[in-house]
């Protein structure tokens, strides 16, 4: 699957966010190494800190079907319904997609509306915790 196809759902997933609080949709499809596809929209909470963003529930969902290994995920978001930047996983989902990408070489693809950019998880985070 190319990242195009993958922007693509992520799209798609993205319609599903509930996001009454910041109004910041996003969506998510992560690829697992077999070639399937698990799509997660960021929820948002009263009380903040139980917000999931969109990245962990797509991961959260793969990992639940019984996926461990990933090639790449991507990300779309913004304010109202505009995609006109990048939306990059925050620190809490890079650090949980850390833990299935042990080379760091899972793709992160970004679309600011009109371009895709790649990058690799290792790029985003260097220093990730590991035991």
């Amino acid at each position: 699957m190319d990242n195009s196809e993958l922007v693509k759902l992520a799209l798609g997933a993205r319609k599903n966010a509930y996001a009454p609080y910041s109004g910041f949709l996003v969506g998510a499809s992560i690829l697992c190494s077999d070639g399937s596809v698990f799509c997660g929209a960021n929820v948002e909470n009263a009380s903040y800190s139980l917000t999931c963003c969109a990245e962990r529930n797509a991961l959260f969902a793969a990992v639940s079907a019984g996926k461990r290994e990933f090639e790449a995920i991507a990300v779309v978001g913004g304010k109202e319904g505009d995609i006109s930047e990048f939306c990059p996983p925050c620190g809490a989902c890079r650090q949980a997609l850390s833990e299935f990408s042990s080379d760091g070489k899972m793709r992160v693809v970004l679309f600011d509306g009109k371009r895709e950019r790649e990058l690799t998880l290792d790029g985003l985070l260097p220093c990730r915790f590991e035991l």
